[in-house]
């Protein structure tokens, strides 16, 4: 099992949604301390204070993870003060609801340079730290748009697509190097922090709530568990994908549970909006 207790958490995209709540629950369950990476210096600050109060170690970079030298630089303060993290939550990432020809080139590169890319950078930076040391647990919240396509998605779930293969095969790699070494790759459906706004939750597919989804986050960590899929339908995608015929799956998932019109009254965050776009993905 890992344990949060007396461990050094760090995630990213750690100012808003889940994962602030998740580094609150870390806390909670008696982490030595919590490192915040964000874009969002406001919402840095914010959680600083928030989590200062309750008395609670917390330490915080504005980084964007997209970028190669701002991980490094950052990766290499955190190492320098603290070592490596027990735990790592590649938490950060964005979105862009549109169809992929009103796509720009670059919503296109920053939706991979965050999603993809950010969480590799950030892994590779620590990684090498954990191999020496013989344990690490490395959180990547994919989404459940990894196991299916989705209108108005194209370009996220592509990005969560290679995530998840990226993840999965991290872990085998990981389980050949030591045991003490762990990968746990989350694939949820939609979540309520306002960065889906608009979408519309498809049949027997709740928009999950952010505490529901971040305690089952963190029980799987602490379980060691492989992959957790939520809500529990999701986990029926890749074995009806498996047997139906393409426009089968289609039918079922398009027509009848309305998957593929879900993100058809998409507005996410206006523009307003304080928090990051670096925040809570499905």
């Amino acid at each position: 099992m890992t344990h949060i207790r007396k461990s050094t958490v760090l995630i990213t995209g750690g100012a808003s949604g889940i994962g602030k709540l998740m580094g609150s629950k870390c806390l909670q369950r008696g982490a030595i301390r919590v490192l915040v990476w964000d874009i969002n210096p406001t919402g840095l600050q914010q959680t600083y204070q928030e989590f200062s109060k309750a008395d609670h170690e917390v330490h915080t970079w504005q980084v964007n993870i997209g970028d190669a030298a701002q991980v490094q630089q950052a990766a290499e303060d955190v190492q320098s003060r603290f070592g490596a993290p027990e735990i790592l939550i590649n938490n950060a990432g964005i979105v862009v609801g549109k169809p992929f020809v009103e796509h720009s080139m670059a919503e296109i590169e920053r939706t991979l340079q965050v999603n993809v890319l950010g969480a590799m950078l950030v892994t590779q930076a620590f990684l090498p730290a954990m191999v020496a040391r013989g344990s690490g647990h490395i959180v990547n919240i994919a989404s459940a748009a990894s196991l299916l396509p989705n209108p108005r998605m194209s370009v996220y779930a592509a990005s969560k697509w290679a995530v998840l293969g990226w993840s999965e095969s991290l872990r085998l790699e990981l389980e050949q190097t030591g045991p003490n070494l762990k990968v746990t790759t989350v694939t949820p459906s939609y979540i309520d922090t306002g960065m889906f706004a608009g979408v519309r939750a498809p049949l027997l597919t709740p928009i999950l709530q952010p505490e529901v989804i971040t305690e089952a986050i963190l029980q799987a960590v602490e379980r060691n568990r492989i992959l957790l899929r939520k809500p529990f339908i999701v986990n029926l995608l890749p074995f009806l994908r498996g047997i139906l015929p393409t426009r089968v799956f289609d039918t079922v998932a398009g027509r009848w549970f309305g998957v593929y019109t879900s993100m058809n009254d998409f507005t996410g965050r206006p523009a307003a909006d304080p928090k990051p776009a670096y925040a809570t993905k499905p």
